[in-house]
């Protein structure tokens, strides 16, 4: 599948996170992060979207639900291994949650490859209650990770951290924290993998510099104010209590 490719086939993607060295510090680089914005949903209903299982696995223990949304041009896989499974096959455009009912919502692999972003983020904002908490996990437009296709994070869109944070404002999120991680070069070949973790604290303490492979944005669900005809129409005259009456204005 070449780079023009958007959905990644499930089968590649578990491939990629559990059976190659490479994967696995990928997980573990996104996952570190994502536990110091979040390191407890303990009683919370917990939602991934996109291939976002890899990340979920600290959450099963405490979370009141965690449930791992698998887009059908993707595919599912049964998750988590060995134990009662708890991903399901899904519209892209149409998740089975009920609105307003996640606490936690994690997005990997889910954006950058949907050919209906907007209305991906539609999703993710319906599904969220009040105050809910969304994490987009997306390849960085200028890192290296979105220019090889020898990882998931070289298909679909990437992002820079400027065009992420203005498309969640535009669907009533307001982008909190962001993070960058996987500045180790997204190479198989042993070498890089034994220096990985080395490249991971350079690229930590010499941020911006060097741009990691992934952008990592933390969004909070704005509740909007109403808004429609009537509410325009009362803004637009507000001045009219405050005329003279008739028999008050001088003569």
């Amino acid at each position: 599948m070449g780079p023009g490719a958007m959905h990644l086939d499930v089968q590649d993607l578990r491939n990629f996170y559990y059976r190659s060295a490479l994967g696995r510090a990928a997980q573990k680089a996104v996952r570190d992060e994502m536990l110091e914005l979040w390191p407890d949903a303990t009683g919370q209903t917990v939602a991934g979207f996109g291939f976002a299982v890899p990340l979920l696995r600290p959450y099963l223990g405490d979370a009141r639900r965690v449930i791992g949304l698998m887009p059908a041009p993707q595919g599912v896989m049964p998750w988590p291994a060995g134990m009662k499974n708890v991903s399901v096959l899904c519209e892209e455009t149409l998740w089975p949650l009920e609105t307003g009912h996640v606490d936690r919502l994690v997005l990997m692999h889910g954006l950058e490859t949907s050919e209906r972003p907007s209305d991906v983020l539609g999703e993710a904002y319906r599904v969220l209650g009040p105050g809910g908490k969304a994490l987009f996990v997306v390849p960085h437009r200028s890192g290296m990770w979105s220019r090889s296709d020898s990882t998931p994070f070289g298909y679909g869109r990437p992002y820079s951290g400027g065009q992420l944070e203005a498309q969640l404002r535009r669907h009533g999120f307001m982008p909190e924290r962001h993070r960058a991680t996987l500045y180790q070069p997204p190479s198989h070949r042993r070498f890089w993998r034994k220096t990985g973790p080395v490249w991971e604290s350079i690229g930590k303490t010499l941020s911006p510099v060097m741009a990691g492979g992934v952008l990592i944005v933390e969004a909070t669900k704005r509740v909007h104010a109403p808004t429609g005809p009537g509410l325009r129409e009362a803004v637009r005259k507000p001045l009219k209590a405050l005329a003279p009456k008739p028999e008050a204005a001088p003569v």
